[in-house]
């Protein structure tokens, strides 16, 4: 060793061991609790209290749809007078319990993406300061951040089935399980699985054994919801009208072929259309082709008839599990037969590899701005600003991504095309196009440094609502955006100080499209156009592999 080199490491020896031996020190506690891998289910609360020690980053699975129920139940059984301080990472905030380990002084700091049902209780904790958050994230951030700087100690996720060696077979909902088991089993974390079943002989390894350190069968099944599924009985003649729209100026005008819908009526009405009306216009095999999104069932008539080339999942749905293992040619699938969902690669996939992100928000100011924070609610936004917002490394070139180019400059870019879909009021008669954002409010109230906006406005290519459609993309300045976009606000306040003259020259300018200049006549928005008209004519589009859930069927 050169000289220079042995003065600049004089000092104590830097041990490099210090994850590793912890986690042995932590395994060898419960190494009498453990047969092999797998510990006996009335012993998990035991467990937890030897393998956690306070101030540990704990990431808890609790995804839009399967939720590692069994393990968040235990962990707030824990004694808080020996685990307490936790840092929770999780990227879905669903459950109650995912809160009580809050309010019983278990867990003090919260990362997230979203948090759904349980938003109007995480804003009034905040406000009584019972927790604080570290940062509202996207899916795919949140996930990045565990490999770089919130490395999880402790995962805690969920599985199908593992066999006695510690393999795990996910099966058609692993959604963000090896993501967090990645993340924390290669940097000497502790993983840790609930399982449905321990069998001799599983379907297919989705996890290796060498990743895992405890198995536990939980006393139940872990939560699975039917997030993604909409009954087509409550899509409405404005749902649809809005869809025709769509399909005509959007759809159809910029060749879409590859993208991402977000959960609503709106998006299903567009599924439930493409049979019928967009085949009235000859658009099949034209658009539609590849999409990134949960198999939804309003989608089984598109695939069925013919549009819909190849499906990549973020999770899976309850009761399409039959319809997915038999359209391989359409969903990825494993030998097994059940469909290989993986939700940081569908974002990944939404953000780069789709042309196009449709969904919708509760608020929408000015400027395009929008989100789903609302007084009172601090809901996050999941992987709605990875899906709507213009991936900026993109290189790949398709017609509707050229589509959006504007400028005649010798070196320009493709932009995707990122929509949102909303009817000028929600329910309750508050408008959707606001002055300005609750969230601006939400975030100071709650100490953020930035408001939790889901998409910004720059984003936005095009505003659908039933007035019309805004095509932000081809304004010249910030003042034009305004113009179009109050053009389609109908009568919320926004909509009310428009000046009306103005709309002839937006429309001969290309700004903004009434139904009437896409040749869409109000009139035939109507439930007939629907491809299936309830659930029960999905099941028989199906040809009876679609099982709905009890709650979502009238027979």
């Amino acid at each position: 060793m050169s000289t220079h080199i042995s003065k600049l490491k004089t000092g104590t020896p830097r041990i490099w061991t210090t994850r590793r031996d912890e986690k042995k020190r932590r395994m060898e506690k419960v190494r009498s609790m453990l047969n092999g891998v797998i510990l006996p289910t009335d012993h998990i609360v035991d467990a937890l209290e030897v393998l956690l020690v306070s101030g540990d980053r704990v990431a808890l699975e609790g995804n839009n749809q399967k939720q590692a129920s069994f393990l968040s139940q235990a962990l707030s059984n824990v004694n808080p007078q020996v685990v307490n301080n936790l840092h929770m990472i999780m990227s879905s905030v669903s459950r109650p319990e995912h809160l009580d380990i809050f309010e019983k002084n278990i867990a003090s700091k919260l990362d997230f993406s979203y948090a759904g049902s349980q938003s109007l209780r995480i804003a009034q904790m905040v406000e009584d300061q019972t927790l604080s958050i570290g940062s509202i994230h996207t899916y795919l951030e949140l996930y990045g951040r565990m490999f770089v700087d919130l490395t999880p100690n402790i995962a805690l996720v969920a599985a199908d089935k593992a066999d006695r060696q510690g393999n795990l077979y996910t099966g058609a909902n692993t959604e963000e399980t090896p993501t967090i088991i990645e993340a924390a089993a290669f940097r000497d974390g502790i993983v840790i699985v609930q399982v449905n079943e321990i069998v001799d002989e599983l379907p297919r390894v989705d996890v290796p054994a060498s990743w895992i350190d405890v198995i536990v069968e939980a006393d139940q099944p872990y939560q699975l919801e039917a997030l993604f599924t909409r009954d087509p009985r409550h899509i409405k003649e404005t749902h649809i009208l809005m869809g025709m729209m769509a399909i005509r100026g959007i759809y159809e005008r910029h060749q879409v072929q590859s993208l991402n819908h977000g959960i609503g009526f709106n998006t299903a009405a567009i599924e439930l259309l493409l049979p019928t009306y967009g085949e009235s216009l000859g658009l099949r095999g034209k658009i539609c082709k590849n999409w990134v999104l949960n198999p939804h069932p309003t989608l089984i008539p598109a695939i069925e008839s013919g549009w819909v080339e190849s499906v990549h999942c973020f999770g899976g749905e309850v009761g399409m599990e039959k319809y997915t293992a038999a359209r391989p040619d359409v969903f990825f699938t494993g030998h097994d037969g059940t469909i290989r969902s993986n939700r940081a690669m569908g974002q990944v996939a939404g953000q780069y590899a789709a042309d196009m992100f449709i969904g919708a928000s509760l608020q929408i100011d000015p400027d395009g701005n929008s989100s789903t924070v609302t007084s009172g609610r601090l809901s996050g936004f999941g992987g709605a600003p990875n899906m709507g917002s213009d991936a900026r490394g993109r290189r790949h070139d398709t017609e509707a991504w050229l589509n959006m180019i504007t400028d005649k400059e010798p070196i320009v870019r493709g932009r995707k095309l990122v929509v949102q879909m909303v009817e000028t009021f929600q329910s309750g008669d508050q408008p959707t196009f606001v002055d300005s954002l609750d969230a601006i409010q939400v975030g100071h109230d709650a100490g953020l440094p930035l408001a939790p906006v889901m998409i910004y406005g720059d984003d936005v290519t095009h505003v659908v609502t039933e007035e019309g459609i805004a095509y932000l993309y081809k304004a010249q300045n910030i003042e034009e955006r305004r113009t179009a976009l109050a053009a389609i606000a109908g009568v919320t306040p926004l909509g009310q100080r428009h000046d009306t003259d103005l709309n002839e020259k937006l429309r001969q300018d290309g700004l903004i499209a009434f139904p009437e200049d896409l040749d869409i006549r109000r009139t035939d928005a109507k439930r007939s156009l629907l491809a299936a008209k309830s659930i029960e004519e999905l099941v028989d589009w199906s040809d009876g592999l679609y099982e709905p859930p009890s709650k979502f069927r009238s027979w």
